[in-house]
Formats: C-alpha cells, sequence, structure tokens
C-alpha cells in the first residue's frame, strides 16, 4: 500500500541491521561540486579516482541522488538541518540557517546530544563570511572556509588578492608542493590527528573538500596524472535552442554571464575554445585526484585504528556541475547535470556493499537515514525520508518523485522542479506576482542534455498534466512504493 513519505517506515529488518549497534561512528565527507559521471565508481574509465571507488566497493552507490539546490549554502543547510529550502528560506551563503531556524537541531548537533564527540574540518556548512555553528559541535569547527587568495599558492595568481581577499586569479593552478600547502590537504591532515586523539569515543566527524570548486587548484603531481592533450571534449557543445529571455531563465552560463568568467584567464565573453575547455578540465580533474587521495587518507586512518567495522563512511557532494556539454559551464540551475551528485553510504557488514540503487533520493534524506542507522530519534520536523531500507534491498521501489529548486532573475523568479525516474518537469514563477513565466517537461533517459523541450507536444501531454500535478501537491505528498 502506498504511504505519504512524510510518514515513519515501520519496516523490520532481518538482514544486516538486525544485529546493528547503538553506536556506530559516523565519517562525514562533503565534496563540493561534484558530479557522478566523473568518478570510475559511476562509470567513468578516464579520470582516476582509485580510493573513492575502493570507499564505493564497501558502499551502496545511489546512482539517482539529487540536491535540493544547486549551490552551496542551500544545499548544504539544507541535509544538515533536514529541511528544505523553501523552509528554510536561504538563497545565498549571506544568510546563515540559524537566523531562519535558530532552535534546530542539525545532524551533528542531535549526535553530540546523545553523547557523540562532534567536530568539522573544513567546508561543512558554508556562509560568507564564515559564521560557526558552535551548537553543532563538541570543539569549533577548524578551517571552515578560507579567502580565494588563500586557494591559491602562485604568487601571479595571489596579486590581485591581496588588496581584496576574495579577488580571483586564474581558474586552474599546479603548483609544485605538498598536499597539505593546500587547504584540502591541512583539513585531512587536522581530520586524521583528531580521528587518532578520539578513536575510543563514539564520533561523528565531519570532513568538507573545497575542491574540485573553481578555482581548481592542486599540487602539481595530480596535474601530472593526466595528458593534457588527450583529455576528451564534450561531444555535444551545441547551446540549448531556446529565446535569449528563456535561456536568461534557465540558466546561469550564457555568452556574457557566468561564475567562471570571473577568472582572468577565462573570456568574459563567447565560448571556451577547445585549449581553454582543456585547461578547465584538466584542473577540475585534477583537482577531483588530489580530494581521491585525502579520501584515501582518511579510510586508511580507520583501517590503522581499526575503526573500520564500527564506522559508517557517508560521502556526498552538494550540487553538480556543468562541465562544457551543450556548452554550459558551471551550476545553478535545476537541470540534471547541475543537481545530481553522487552519494556513497557504507555501513559495515551490509549485504548491498558495492552494488548500485536507480532510486530517487534527496539530500534531506541523508539526515534520517543516519539517525536511524546509529539507533537515534530523529526530530519529527524533518522532511526527508530514511534511506535504510535501500541499503537492506537495493531494487526495492522507493520514491515516486524529488524535488529541486534554483532562484533566477536576481531572486525575483524561482525556478521548481520535480524528477521523476524517467522525466524532469520545471516551472518558472515570479515571485512577487505567482506568474508562471516558462515550464519545461524533458525526457531525461532518451534527452539527458535536455535538448528537446516537450511541453508542445500532444503525445506527452498526460505526462505532463501528472507532472504538474506531482509539482503542485510537492514532497508532502509523494509516496513511497
Amino acid at each position: 500500500m502506498k504511504r505519504p513519505i512524510f510518514i515513519s517506515l515501520a519496516l523490520i529488518f532481518t538482514g544486516i541491521f538486525a544485529d546493528a549497534q547503538s553506536k556506530y561512528n559516523v565519517l562525514f565527507i562533503a565534496v563540493d561540486g561534484l558530479r557522478p559521471s566523473v568518478l570510475g565508481c559511476y562509470g567513468n574509465g578516464f579520470v582516476k579516482t582509485p580510493n573513492i571507488d575502493r570507499l564505493a566497493k564497501r558502499s551502496l552507490i545511489f546512482t539517482n541522488a539529487f540536491a535540493q539546490e544547486a549551490s552551496c549554502a542551500p544545499s548544504r543547510a539544507s541535509l544538515m538541518t533536514g529541511l528544505r529550502p523553501d523552509t528554510l528560506r536561504i538563497t545565498s551563503g549571506n544568510v546563515h540557517f540559524r537566523s531562519r531556524v535558530p532552535d534546530i537541531v542539525t545532524l551533528p548537533q542531535l549526535f553530540k546530544l546523545n553523547g557523540y564527540y562532534t567536530q568539522a574540518f573544513g567546508l561543512v556548512y558554508h556562509a560568507h563570511p564564515a559564521q560557526p555553528d558552535d551548537l553543532s559541535w563538541t570543539k569549533p569547527e577548524r578551517l571552515l572556509d578560507i579567502p580565494k587568495r588563500d586557494e591559491y599558492l602562485l604568487p601571479s595568481n595571489r596579486v590581485r588578492g591581496f588588496i581584496n581577499p576574495m579577488e580571483k586569479g586564474k581558474a586552474t593552478e599546479s603548483a609544485e608542493a605538498p598536499d597539505n600547502a593546500y587547504q584540502d590537504g591541512q583539513v585531512t591532515q587536522l581530520a586524521v590527528e583528531t580521528l587518532e586523539d578520539i578513536k575510543d569515543k563514539p564520533f561523528f566527524i565531519a570532513v568538507g573538500f573545497k575542491r574540485p570548486h573553481l578555482p581548481y587548484t592542486s599540487p602539481k603531481k595530480y596535474w601530472d596524472l593526466y595528458d593534457h592533450n588527450t583529455i576528451p571534449l564534450p561531444a555535444d557543445r551545441k547551446f540549448p535552442d531556446c529565446t535569449p529571455q528563456q535561456a536568461a531563465l534557465r540558466y546561469t552560463w550564457s555568452d556574457t554571464a557566468g561564475e567562471m568568467r570571473a577568472y582572468t584567464d577565462m573570456p568574459k565573453k563567447g565560448p571556451l575554445t577547445d585549449d581553454q575547455m582543456r585547461e578547465v578540465l584538466h584542473g577540475y580533474y585534477a583537482s577531483l585526484s588530489y580530494v581521491d587521495n585525502q579520501v584515501g587518507r582518511l579510510m586508511q586512518t580507520l583501517d590503522s585504528l581499526q575503526l573500520l567495522e564500527n564506522t559508517i563512511v557517508v560521502l556526498w557532494a552538494d550540487h553538480g556541475i556543468h562541465l562544457g556539454e551543450r556548452g554550459l559551464w558551471g551550476k545553478n540551475d535545476v537541470t540534471d547535470d547541475a543537481t545530481r551528485i553522487p552519494l556513497l553510504i557504507a555501513v559495515p557488514g551490509m549485504r548491498s556493499a558495492g552494488r548500485k540503487t536507480n532510486a530517487l533520493v534527496e539530500t534531506v534524506d541523508v539526515y534520517p537515514t543516519l539517525t536511524s542507522l546509529c539507533n537515534l530519534q530523529a526530530p519529527e520536523i524533518l522532511q526527508g525520508t530514511g534511506v535504510t531500507p535501500l541499503l537492506d534491498n537495493p531494487d526495492r521501489n522507493w520514491k515516486e518523485a524529488v524535488f529541486s529548486r534554483y532562484p533566477r532573475s536576481g531572486r525575483k523568479v524561482m525556478s521548481y522542479s520535480v524528477r521523476t525516474n524517467n522525466y524532469r518537469y520545471n516551472e518558472y514563477i515570479e515571485l512577487s506576482t505567482g506568474k508562471l513565466l516558462d515550464t519545461e517537461l524533458y525526457e531525461v533517459v532518451k534527452d539527458p542534455l535536455g535538448y528537446h523541450n516537450l511541453v508542445n507536444e500532444e503525445k506527452y501531454k498526460n505526462v505532463l498534466a501528472g507532472h504538474k500535478e506531482l509539482l503542485k501537491k510537492g514532497w508532502k505528498n509523494i509516496v513511497v512504493k
């Protein structure tokens, strides 16, 4: 029988969780701007991510996991509070979630209240300027933010930054330097030292890596893993066929706009050249391999401390990214490339280790999942559904839809999106009037890049009507099948 998604799943497990202990540790790994298609465990044969791929062999691999919003701050706040962006009313890093929901019990805070040692290293939450959340952690966050200037090592990239710490240099950097010269290596070192110190305590340790977010900076040894001249370029770089007005609503990247254009070596107008594309992709892949090595260090530490058999490991990304497909670069929209994320959940001894599930899941589902696995009482206010049943049976039926959104036109318009197994439907709403400005329907299996908008095609009118209704009713009325 179908049940609303917000009702708890009263399921009894006779499989891998029957003997689950009440004090699993949690290693919680957040990666910035990582799209799943570049990982070996998701089928990529070019990019080198051996450590994440090894972690995947211990994990259930979620192939249809989606962020609530393709932007760092709202996405992270959503996962860490278990609330959706519309509830949080956060659209940028300038607003801390505590200003909206001051009494919310965050995911790490709940573990802290239940006797766990909790600490964060690196970019876990996200706000500008950096705003710690002391309620979440046993000890204050470390390296929770860093100016753009300090994301570079080469003096040529730091010149402008000495005047303005947030000024950008080149989009990529490769420096002869050890891992700990950049922030992500420093974050790993702090996390490793802390794990060694608190290994006998139950813990929730969060580690947040800034790479592979722009600028794509990493030690040269990771750059040298790739032959610049053989880096494949996207096969189809044709910009979506739509009017300029529609393009401005739907995409952040355009002929004159986009996050990457602020970097000194990127064109202020027009498409990237082939060599510029290879440079960006080279930097992205090198940054990812750098992060992959940090993940390996964390897993090796768990192994050496004999903590693997009682530690849950979660790896996720706050959003995806366009890497030149359809001529688009960056994030900040409601397409699959921007909203789909990698999600790996490894529970000691689980039968589904190394398997994949196509079930639709969302970032808000992580909070209730971890509370369930660790036998903690989740707050009733949570707006996601724990995926523990999928860890026991990855092929079981699950949600019929998931939801994302993104503010457009200076936050005067909101794009709302519902994603089902076969389709994505988007609406663009003028917030001041409620006027519907634009709609899209894409058959994502046959048209993954979203070239063919089906809203005006007669044969899809019933599909369109059904997805309109799903979006109108919203997440509270989605069912677990």
